[in-house]
């Protein structure tokens, strides 16, 4: 981490208030799956097209996520089982900036996906508990209701992701590129727990396909695009008697591409 954080200080940075213009709240996404060890050549090549997200004098960021499903982990199978239209739940505490959020991510059958999300101060992640007490309970399941086709009492906490994020924006401002780094699955299910330290998922988030430098940087180091799930990932490691035949293979690729990874 240390020889990440020194090649980040040679970005020039943008803040939180100048990356409002590059929301893309409704984009189209494109994920990457690399070794740790190819990250600093990612990083390099960059350096010169891309800025990197600063908050308080910290490049690289720590969010914790609590994903929403049902008893029978119906966002979770709409997933493994290709449905094109489909949706994710989850609090997300943006740590540093000291931010929380309630999001609904939802995908439609042309590939793009659309975020809302409404800021719920005072969520306790790991107790799963909203601080300004029933008033902000109502207004978040008049919400889910309202941008999700699941009502609030019938969705749970299921899995608590934790991981570091860096973010990097194109300098013309059309695209933004979130690296997640030392990813933490912690099922509160199950209780089983799962980290990944080698793997980096990179997710490339464009309105539209519009030309991207990253692109290129990724293909001249044979790293390739792999639809990866965060979420879904966690969810077959650590849920025990599910059906994840989809997401063996995808591991099995992960763990394969880690083991074998060669960047002579």
């Amino acid at each position: 981490m240390q020889g990440i954080s020194h090649i980040l200080q040679t970005f020039e940075p943008i803040s939180l208030a100048q990356m409002e213009s590059v929301k893309l709240m409704n984009r189209i996404d494109t994920k990457y799956a690399v070794p740790m060890a190819v990250l600093p050549a990612i990083l390099e090549a960059a350096r010169a097209d891309y800025y990197v997200q600063e908050i308080d004098g910290k490049r690289i960021a720590t969010y914790d996520t609590m994903y929403y499903d049902t008893d029978t982990l119906d966002m979770y199978v709409r997933h493994h089982d290709r449905q094109l239209v489909r949706q994710k739940i989850r609090v997300r505490q943006y740590v540093d900036s000291d931010l929380t959020f309630l999001e609904i991510k939802r995908k439609n059958n042309k590939g793009r996906t659309k975020k809302k999300r409404i800021s719920v101060p005072g969520f306790d992640i790991s107790a799963d508990t909203f601080g300004e007490g029933k008033r902000t309970m109502w207004s978040v399941g008049d919400f889910i209701a309202a941008k999700s086709r699941y009502e609030w009492a019938e969705i749970s906490p299921h899995l608590w992701t934790k991981f570091h994020r860096i973010t990097l924006v194109n300098k013309a401002k059309t695209e933004r590129l979130t690296i997640d780094m030392d990813l933490v699955w912690d099922n509160v299910i199950s209780g089983e727990k799962k980290t990944f330290p080698e793997l980096v998922i990179i997710e490339l988030k464009r309105d539209g396909n519009v030309p991207s430098k990253m692109t290129h940087i990724m293909l001249d180091l044979r790293q390739h695009p792999l639809k990866i799930s965060k979420y879904c990932i966690g969810t077959a490691l650590t849920t025990p008697d599910i059906k994840k035949n989809r997401f063996k293979a995808k591991i099995r690729k992960i763990e394969k591409m880690l083991n074998s990874y060669d960047p002579s």
